[in-house]
């Protein structure tokens, strides 16, 4: 089992930046290719990132492109999201996800965070 949490959400203006930090913990992280996904009221949930064991490979969703950096620090069993230029429509709950194996945006991953809340205002 792999335990997975989220933190680092809260509110910002829009144009702002936030860091979201996911601490893993439960079985040897550098072997997980990880992900970020977001949810946001009423809709589907929406692949936002993902990053390879090693983090030489990451693969981002169109909606975040260009504004977010994934990183990843085997060292302390932390990936890392950093989010600017955020917009209103960034609002939804981010959700950390693990899985062994490749990264991507199609993958099934096996652990999830509980999420934690980003909330732009305009």
């Amino acid at each position: 089992q792999v335990q997975l949490v989220e933190s680092g959400g809260g509110l910002v203006q829009a144009g702002g930046s936030l860091r979201l930090s996911c601490a893993a913990s439960g079985r040897t992280f550098s072997n997980y290719a990880m992900a970020w996904f977001r949810q946001a009221p009423g809709k589907e949930r929406e692949f936002v990132v993902s990053i390879s064991w090693s983090g030489g490979y990451t693969y981002y969703g169109d909606s975040v492109k260009g504004r977010s950096t994934i990183s990843r620090d085997n060292a302390k069993s932390t990936v890392y999201l950093q989010m600017n230029s955020l917009k209103p429509e960034d609002t939804a709950v981010y959700y950390c996800a693990a899985r062994r194996g490749g990264p991507g945006s199609k993958v099934e991953y096996e652990y999830w965070g509980q999420g934690t809340q980003v909330t732009v205002s305009s």
